[in-house]
């Protein structure tokens, strides 16, 4: 199991039937008019992920920058700010559906992905930071933060990601994105402002956020792992692009947590 907007499975598939890469029979046989050779693809490495997230980062807060200018400066404009922020939202999260089915289209939709994400969370950020500032900040250096002691505990293997631990992590994210989506479709119906149970800055609202940013933590390490794995088992390169937008998504996930309960820590 991993990252709930992939399917490792189906990377696992993808993996096995290489990327336009010849039948596996062949890819041993040498070749009979020349010098000896052997066909050797371009494998997955962890190297190789850290390079294609950081283009996908890169590209996330150029967006997010052209976000944070274009969102409206008063609370007189904020619907349509929050128009412009679900428009990038559900953009994102189409590239995402598609990808868990389709992996090797990754170097494609990983891109877009990450710009359209970009730009909704410059929008969001803009608001956060409009009624609190200096919020932003503070969201940004807890998000490095937190990804930093996730990756020390899990290259020291002090928290080891065996596959019950990514079973509970995997089931509970589950739960929380459903529980998201049904609150979402009800606010869409009876306004954002009756759902006051994950919005409220009470210690029951605060327990809530501190959860689900511990969860989001949680699938960084699972993240790790899946990269790990790609590596270990020579996936094909553009394998990367599909663990890197895992592990962009956890970390947007991640951020927009922390940022949802810092401004509840403000409200106290």
């Amino acid at each position: 199991m991993s990252n709930p907007l992939m399917n490792e499975k189906a990377a696992a598939n993808a993996a096995r039937a290489g990327w336009g890469a010849p039948d596996p029979s062949t890819r041993s046989t040498p070749i009979t008019d020349g010098p000896v050779s052997a066909w050797s693809p371009k494998v997955m490495t962890v190297g190789g992920t850290a390079t294609a997230t950081g283009v996908l980062m890169v590209l996330l807060l150029a967006t997010a920058t052209i976000g944070w200018v274009m969102a409206p400066s008063s609370s007189a404009n904020a619907s349509g700010a929050l128009g412009l922020a679900i428009g990038g939202v559900v953009v994102g999260l189409i590239c995402a559906l598609v990808l868990r089915f389709k992996p090797t289209l990754a170097p494609v939709l990983a891109p877009i992905y990450a710009l359209a994400e970009g730009f909704a969370l410059g929008v969001i950020s803009h608001a956060y930071d409009a009624q609190y500032k200096g919020i932003v900040i503070q969201a940004v250096g807890a998000t490095l933060g937190v990804f930093a002691v996730m990756l020390f505990l899990y290259k020291s293997r002090i928290l080891k990601v065996t596959e019950r631990f990514k079973r509970i992590v995997m089931t509970a994210t589950m739960g929380l994105m459903l529980f998201y989506a049904v609150s979402f479709v009800i606010g869409l119906f009876t306004g954002f402002s009756s759902i006051s149970f994950f919005n409220s800055a009470s210690p029951m609202g605060i327990l809530f956020s501190v959860v689900a940013a511990g969860l989001a933590a949680m699938m960084l390490a699972v993240d790790f792992d899946l990269i790990e794995k790609g590596a270990k088992e020579g996936w094909p390169k553009g394998m990367e692009w599909y663990a890197a937008f895992g592990l962009l998504a956890t970390l947007v996930w991640l951020y927009l947590e922390i940022l949802r309960l810092l401004s509840k820590l403000e409200r106290r």
